[in-house]
């Protein structure tokens, strides 16, 4: 069975109850989880867990049993900070964005498809990732 990696947004659209982006973010979940095993690795959760004061509530919100956890392979730290750097000589300018190349990275390296809205940064760094966007 294929793997998707969920990026962090779609999961915080769910959380929140984003307004703009609930119903996209959630059908969109759900069609990937009857068809594809559902991935989020450290940096996700650790982006994820804003939303929750305690530890046993985002776990109840992210059940191993559907979200398979990984650790982000050494290749795939290689590969984010090389496509780090290349956002940072392609005069990038935020500074946070690590955690993104990561989760690309992450993907790229075992070859799953992405569920995300982050749709520009994943074409341009990792140009031959299969995204799942809006």
């Amino acid at each position: 069975m294929s793997a998707v990696i969920v990026d962090s947004n779609v999961l915080l659209d769910i959380f929140t109850e984003d307004s703009r982006w609930l119903s996209w973010s959630s059908n969109a979940l759900e069609r990937i989880a009857n068809e594809s095993r559902i991935v989020i690795n450290p940096v996700i959760y650790g982006e994820a867990s804003i939303r929750f004061e305690r530890i046993e509530e985002l776990d109840e919100a992210l059940p191993p049993a559907i979200f398979e956890r990984e650790d982000i392979p050494y290749e795939a730290a290689f590969l984010a900070g090389k496509a780090y750097l290349a956002y940072r000589r392609q005069a990038g300018t935020k500074s946070s964005l690590l955690p993104d190349f990561y989760v690309g990275a992450h993907a790229a390296i075992r070859g799953y498809r992405v569920l995300t809205r982050d749709i520009a940064r994943y074409r341009t760094y990792f140009p031959k990732l299969v995204l799942i966007t809006p």
